[in-house]
């Protein structure tokens, strides 16, 4: 069988490849010889043909130390490098060293000083995200918020521990996944009042805006928390509506009326919770849970559902 210098050609201008006398044919490529066959005739139409594919097998039974992949790690398109750069090794054997007995290859490049800040803050956020279990979308959203703000170094003087926060924080609402400041000053080094300023300082940067919290964003998790029914959670976001609703608690925080919405409701259901026990929680004050179920306790008989299952009537609900 003779090979096809006319194909090889084509092949090196990046024409498509088919058999002159079989143009329709399947070709299959024989990478242990290097050839590309027809599988009509039989005719060699490529050869010197590259293996792509990997030089080992690996088994998933396999508890391998080390990964045997020779194409670095993966490319991060946030670093100014693309992290493509090639670090050289010591030489190990004669042909690394010179007559004088120095190392012939040296790094002409190391990494910059701003990707190395950018790793390390992206590996704070990494740290900060899997603390409080938020996901991988999550996460690249913060690392691009933080990008942006590096690249417009407009937030000269703050710590990257607050804008990272900051970005947590952010991307947490961009997402509609809303945590409080409380949250995250929990699992950060910086403290709430920080992460506040960087907040409002990153908005007006990025000429971005983030969607108003509701007292539905938080009230799915507080109750999970709690460990309370979903009949309990059903009246309480009920509660927190239509008080809304109808301007009892105008000025309040949402996290506030929520948190009253679940004292309320539970204390009208069997699942009876304190007020020290949500605010743990919902990470507010007892106080504050207080004043905004002194606001919403007039009114209380207008705000569960009408399908709510009272353990108690709702004039013995607790006085504020």
């Amino acid at each position: 069988m003779a090979s096809s210098s006319g194909a090889s050609t084509s092949r090196g201008m990046g024409l498509k490849l088919s058999c002159p006398h079989h143009p329709e044919a399947q070709l299959v490529d024989d990478f242990h010889a290097g050839d590309m066959i027809c599988t009509a005739c039989g005719l060699v139409v490529a050869d010197r043909v590259i293996d792509v594919g990997s030089e080992w097998r690996t088994f998933s039974n396999e508890k391998a130390v080390s990964d045997p992949s020779r194409v670095g790690s993966a490319e991060n398109p946030l670093l100014n490098g693309s992290d493509l750069s090639t670090m050289i090794g010591k030489p190990t054997g004669n042909a690394g060293f010179d007559e004088n007995g120095m190392a012939k290859y040296h790094n002409k490049r190391q990494m910059s000083s701003a990707d190395r800040a950018l790793i390390n803050a992206f590996r704070e956020i990494g740290t900060m995200a899997d603390r409080i279990n938020l996901p991988r979308k999550i996460v690249d959203r913060t690392n691009v918020l933080f990008k942006q703000v590096q690249d417009q170094r407009t937030l000269k003087g703050r710590s990257n521990d607050a804008i990272a926060a900051a970005c947590v924080y952010i991307a947490c609402r961009q997402e509609g996944v809303p945590r409080t400041f409380r949250e995250i000053c929990a699992v950060s080094r910086v403290s709430k009042k920080e992460i506040g300023r960087c907040f409002k300082l990153i908005l007006r940067a990025l000429e971005t805006n983030v969607d108003l919290i509701t007292t539905g964003d938080f009230m799915s998790r507080f109750c999970s928390n709690l460990t309370l029914p979903p009949a309990v959670q059903k009246g309480a976001t009920h509660i927190a509506r239509k008080a809304v609703d109808m301007d009892l608690v105008a000025g309040r925080s949402p996290i506030s009326v929520a948190a009253a919405a679940i004292f309320m409701a539970s204390q009208a259901s069997e699942e009876k919770r304190s007020q020290k026990e949500i605010g743990e929680i919902a990470g507010v004050a007892e106080v504050t849970i207080r004043q905004s179920y002194r606001l919403m306790y007039p009114q209380a008989a207008k705000l569960f559902p009408t399908d709510f299952k009272f353990a108690i009537k709702v004039e013995e609900l607790p006085p504020p």
